[in-house]
């Protein structure tokens, strides 16, 4: 199947689970294909056939987008070298989940999450530490007894008891014994977060130096503005105005056809992500919006002095995300 094949196959997916979907992102760089919103969950898609192809300059990046746009990132991926991902297991690359198709479906379509997830070392489980404990005690086992039973040492039963991970096998032994499960299913939506704490989110990379005027007005208007490295914009800027802290996609270049596409692309993402889209153009405009991207000449802010007219400004411009 062609990678362009499998992003559709992906966005139809998601449709029919109920999730909107932005336009597919057809341009370079992009360190994402698709932007899905259902309710208050927000996914960030890479998909890929091959996911080796996903490195950590990528990871890293839609990490960050992640903590800016308060969405989830995800890669939905086929196989790793000539080995095909196993369906109901979740992976991870550079802090961000990995799942294939199959698992994909099972999740947002059917509502199923997925029980299992590798690390270094194998397959592992979330297992449920306090039903345990309450099992086996009502069965008058001792920490020595089960772990005799699961050819264990009686302090890692006592840890699994505590909340540490199992590997599938102990898990299966578990079930068996038991007649019931202990996992806990993964959740895919939050499937990160732990890899989060542990790995801090990256850095903001340095601006563009051709942006750095465009970044020094906005942060003398009162935005905080994160610069991206692969993303379809240029930066992702929070409005520090107590009256209104909205996020904003930032683009900046001369305004030729491939910046108007860019606009028409931060538009359709900014729906998804509800959040306002301005593109900052070199050359005065008639036009004052592409597809609800608001468009502002780097003449017209320099004309402004007062950092309340140009968030004035960005918000006539720019659609407002909560008129959809």
């Amino acid at each position: 199947m062609s990678r362009s094949a499998l992003v559709g196959n992906v966005a139809a997916m998601l449709q029919d689970a109920g999730f909107v979907v932005s336009d597919r992102i057809a341009i370079r760089p992009k360190s994402f294909d698709l932007a899905a919103r259902r309710g208050e969950d927000l996914v960030l898609l890479k998909i890929l056939g091959n996911i080796d192809a996903f490195d950590g300059i990528i990871g890293s990046e839609m990490r960050r987008l992640g903590s800016y746009l308060n969405a989830t990132p995800l890669v939905i991926g086929l196989r790793t070298r000539d080995e095909n991902l196993k369906p109901g297991v979740v992976y991870f690359r550079h802090g961000v989940p990995v799942i294939n198709p199959d698992t994909a479906m099972d999740f947002f379509v059917e509502g199923v999450p997925p029980l299992i997830y590798a690390a270094p070392g194998g397959l592992y489980v979330s297992l449920d530490g306090d039903i345990l404990a309450e099992e086996r005690k009502e069965r008058g086992w001792s920490l020595g007894r089960l772990a005799t039973e699961l050819g264990v040492s009686r302090r890692t039963v006592s840890k699994y008891e505590d909340g540490m991970n199992a590997s599938i096998e102990v898990a299966v032994q578990l079930e068996d014994l038991f007649n019931r499960p202990f996992s806990n299913p993964v959740d895919v939506l939050d499937g990160a977060d732990d890899v989060r704490d542990s790995e801090p989110t990256p850095a903001d990379p340095a601006a563009d130096p051709a942006d750095e005027h465009i970044v020094s007005v906005l942060t003398s208007a009162g935005f905080r503005v994160h610069p991206t490295a692969r993303a379809p914009f240029k930066a992702v800027s929070e409005d520090e105005d107590r009256r209104e802290r909205t996020n904003m996609l930032t683009g900046h270049s001369p305004f030729t056809r491939s910046a108007q596409k860019r606009a028409e692309i931060m538009s359709s993402l900014g729906e998804i992500t509800q959040t306002r889209s301005v593109y900052f153009v070199e050359e005065t405009q008639k036009r004052t919006s592409v597809d609800g991207t608001g468009i502002v000449s780097c003449e017209e802010l320099a004309a402004i002095d007062d950092p309340d007219l140009i968030r004035d400004l960005i918000r006539e411009r720019a659609r407002d995300p909560a008129e959809g």
